[in-house]
């Protein structure tokens, strides 16, 4: 399944990859607001994966960022995000990927995000480790939080949340780190986790599409996975990724977090 799983995605990102070199205004459009954006690409690339998932795999659920559900219910669910990072997509940024996990009872057990500008393909199986282009994968080992890069993102400001949003908790958060980045795709901040480039990675009002490769990856390269109260209710109750020495000292920075929820 893994083998099939990782061709899948680097074909999606080869369509992906094509469409964006010819893409124009009219196949880009909008969808809950005018900050969320979706191409005619992203539509393309998720029928793709959906038809050839359907053909292998008739008997798993699918959900999809486009399309929904598909007997999402089924012990066994393909969820799919075919270009996370839109935004980067449409401006021409390199970070975006294809993202296809698998879920059993809810819990992620296996994925691939393929990012196709730079070629690097993650991939993961629990019990089974965590990978990019063959080479295992391992979270950092750093304890101090000054000594941490750490990933953050801005979906909350893009769905226009202004009854609880993620500045506040930058603005406590940032001054007691060697530094900040913000790439713009979840599932790559995941796997930026995984391969120790980053310390860790939270975000607010994620949807399971945006983490569910980048969850098992994550895990099978040694880091930990919570909410942002240290529970399992992610990413409903907010998302956070770490190489698992500094999670704790993290989720202390969210006291106050309301768990609002769209």
């Amino acid at each position: 399944m893994m083998e099939f799983i990782k061709t899948l995605a680097r074909q999606a990102g080869a369509i992906a990859l094509a469409d964006g070199m010819r893409l124009q205004s009219g196949n880009i459009h909008t969808k809950a607001t005018a900050r969320d954006l979706v191409t005619d690409t992203d539509r393309k690339v998720e029928e793709f994966i959906v038809s050839e998932l359907g053909k292998r795999f008739p008997e798993y659920g699918i959900y999809g960022e486009e399309n929904g559900g598909k007997h999402a219910e089924r012990e066994y669910c393909f969820v799919i995000d075919p270009i996370d990072g839109t935004t980067s997509f449409v401006r021409g940024f390199p970070n975006w990927c294809v993202s296809i996990g698998l879920t059993r009872k809810g819990r992620s057990v296996a994925g691939a995000v393929y990012q196709p500008v730079t070629g690097d393909l993650y991939y993961a199986e629990e019990g089974k480790g965590s990978f990019v282009n063959g080479l295992r994968l391992q979270v950092s080992q750093r304890e101090r939080l000054e000594e941490c890069v750490l990933i953050t993102g801005f979906a909350c400001l893009r769905a226009q949340f202004k009854e609880e949003n993620n500045l506040k908790f930058v603005a406590r958060i940032a001054p007691e780190l060697t530094d900040l980045r913000k790439f713009g795709s979840a599932a790559l901040d995941c796997c930026m986790t995984a391969r120790g480039a980053a310390d860790g990675f939270w975000e607010l009002f994620l949807q399971p599409y945006d983490v569910a490769a980048g969850i098992v990856i994550v895990r099978e390269a040694g880091g930990t996975v919570t909410d942002l109260f240290g529970g399992k209710e992610f990413p409903g109750s907010g998302f956070i990724c770490t190489n698992g020495k500094i999670h704790e000292k993290l989720l202390k920075y969210f006291y106050d977090f309301k768990n609002l929820r769209r």
